[in-house]
């Protein structure tokens, strides 16, 4: 009897190292992927949420780097599906290239090929995504998003805000800059944060886009946010993270530590990629 009870044991005890192999695995080949040589940092948390449905990747070919950030949206696996749905759409659309001479029109490409698939794919179900490209080649930053991704550049040690994402806030700013609403509407949505475009919904409307491409320097990186992120911090305290000394692994780690700990009981899913510029450089060199 005490014979089987010791078999039984080991087996479970083997069963668990196992496991624990399979995950440091993962856990090793997830680094050396993304961050072995430090181009990138990757760091979630799923805020006060039952579900993480935020997805994120990092793709490098020799075109350039393209790093992907995807917001999921909708109740139960709705929101995870569709932001994943987001981010393999542009993955597998990115993987083939070996130069990208249009970044916008690959953007435009990509958003309205996730949208088709993700409202095929949910039907009736009220969901979508957000999503953000961010593509780093030929010494350049391009972007895309739809939704509130968040975009920002940091340079000298100063973050600077470089998208708006498609909010009602800022959706009554533009109509205000085009005569289309006065500046008491505009003062009253200040703090109206909901979305007003997303892939998925019904009668998707447009791709945020930069007017020209920014030239990259030396020592540039490049952050994109979910609104798990940027709705608990500041862009100040932000900053004081970024500017540190400590890996781009490191700082995304810091960053989603930072936003979890903030006081509220219902925090958004998190994310946060930070992008290393080299790659572009190297390749415009």
């Amino acid at each position: 009897m005490e014979f089987y009870f010791l078999l039984d044991l080991m087996a479970a005890l083997l069963i668990v190292i196992l496991a624990i192999l399979i995950i440091i695995r993962i856990s090793i080949s997830f680094e050396t992927k993304h961050n072995g040589t430090d181009t990138c940092g990757i760091s979630m948390t799923g805020g006060s949420k039952e579900i993480q449905a935020d997805a994120i990747e990092v793709v490098k070919n020799k075109a350039g780097m393209l790093g992907i950030i995807a917001d999921g949206i909708g109740r139960e696996n709705t929101g995870k599906v569709s932001a994943q749905i987001a981010l393999d759409t542009a993955a597998d659309a990115f993987e083939p290239y070996q130069m990208l001479t249009n970044p916008e029109y690959f953007f435009r490409t990509v958003f309205r090929e996730a949208n088709i698939r993700i409202q095929k794919t949910i039907g009736e179900r009220r969901g979508g995504a957000c999503m953000g490209l961010v593509f780093l080649g030929d010494g350049e930053l391009h972007y895309g998003l739809a939704g509130d991704i968040r975009i920002a550049l940091l340079r000298n040690g100063e973050l600077i805000p470089l998208s708006e994402g498609h909010t009602m806030d800022v959706l009554m700013k533009r109509a205000y800059e085009k005569g289309r609403a006065s500046k008491r509407e505009v003062i009253w949505s200040m703090e109206d944060r909901r979305r007003w475009n997303y892939l998925g919904m019904d009668g998707f409307r447009e791709v945020e886009l930069l007017d020209r491409p920014i030239k990259l320097k030396e020592g540039d990186k490049v952050l994109m946010f979910t609104r798990g992120i940027w709705q608990e911090l500041s862009w100040a305290e932000i900053e004081d993270i970024v500017t540190g000394n400590e890996s781009l692994s490191e700082k995304a780690r810091h960053i989603t530590w930072a936003a979890q700990k903030t006081p509220g009981n219902d925090k958004e899913n998190g994310s946060v990629v930070i992008l290393d510029t080299e790659v572009a450089l190297n390749a415009a060199d």
